[in-house]
């Protein structure tokens, strides 16, 4: 029990330090936008499949039930549930739980060869700072890419299931864009983008944090990559209900 809490201690710490020095990262521009590109395009493909797979899946999934429930005339609200749907949760949960899952993986694996090799006590031999240097640029990265993808998934979501709703489904495009936009608030939509910001800030924190704790070799390095992508992926879960509920409490 006290090796959780002393470990929970060290993650915190370790979280405040990266949290400091993100100011100093935009000072770095070069690392950060490398960071960045690497990011947010190497998640793309996997964003491209989830918001398709997400539009088509919900589409499926709702048209049935308003049908049996409410009858043919309650197709209208179709668009509005499913656009409400990807926006609020499907969209941010993926986005998140996708960077988690390569990035959290990266940086660990990464930052874990690095101290390894011996690369990272290089450096602060200088008198240059890891945290500034190494960790910062990572961190920021994954909370600006974040946000993006989130709303590249969220557009490729609605689109899906309005293209289903177009070949198979009764009503016009025309009544699809206004029922989806009719439905969706800017105090709903912003809130659910920037609340990645955060799961960007826990992906990046948690992978840096065990890759330059790795010691032991490649299996080091592994294990690394390993428990980055399981407590990024666990902080992302845990603060999108945190999250959610401090919004609902902030906006009614």
């Amino acid at each position: 029990m006290l090796r959780i809490l002393e470990e929970i201690g060290h993650f915190a710490y370790f979280s405040y330090k990266s949290l400091l020095v993100l100011p100093a990262s935009l000072l770095n521009p070069r690392e950060t936008t490398r960071q960045f590109y690497r990011i947010l395009i190497g998640a793309l493909p996997l964003g491209l499949v989830a918001g398709l797979a997400i539009g088509l899946v919900l589409w499926m999934q709702l048209r049935g039930p308003l049908v049996r429930t409410a009858g043919k005339e309650a197709i209208p609200y179709l668009p509005t549930a499913v656009a409400l749907a990807v926006v609020l949760e499907f969209a941010p949960i993926g986005a998140g739980l996708i960077v988690a899952g390569r990035t959290g993986a990266s940086l660990g694996a990464e930052l874990g060869a690095m101290r390894l090799t011996e690369q990272i006590d290089a450096l602060e031999s200088m008198g240059q700072s890891s945290m500034k240097r190494l960790i910062g640029p990572r961190v920021l990265a994954c909370m600006l890419a974040l946000p993006l993808l989130t709303i590249f998934i969220a557009v490729l979501a609605i689109l899906a299931a309005f293209a289903a709703e177009m070949l198979t489904g009764t009503i016009t495009s025309l009544q699809y864009e206004m029922n989806t936009w009719n439905g969706l608030r800017m105090e709903d939509v912003v809130p659910s983008v920037l609340k990645t910001l955060f799961f960007g800030f826990v992906t990046g924190v948690s992978g840096c944090y065990f890759g330059m704790k790795a010691q032991g070799g490649t299996e080091g390095v592994g294990h690394a990559a390993t428990r980055g992508v399981e407590l990024s992926t666990l902080l992302v879960l845990i603060a999108n209900v945190l999250l959610v509920r401090l919004i609902q409490l902030l906006i009614p």
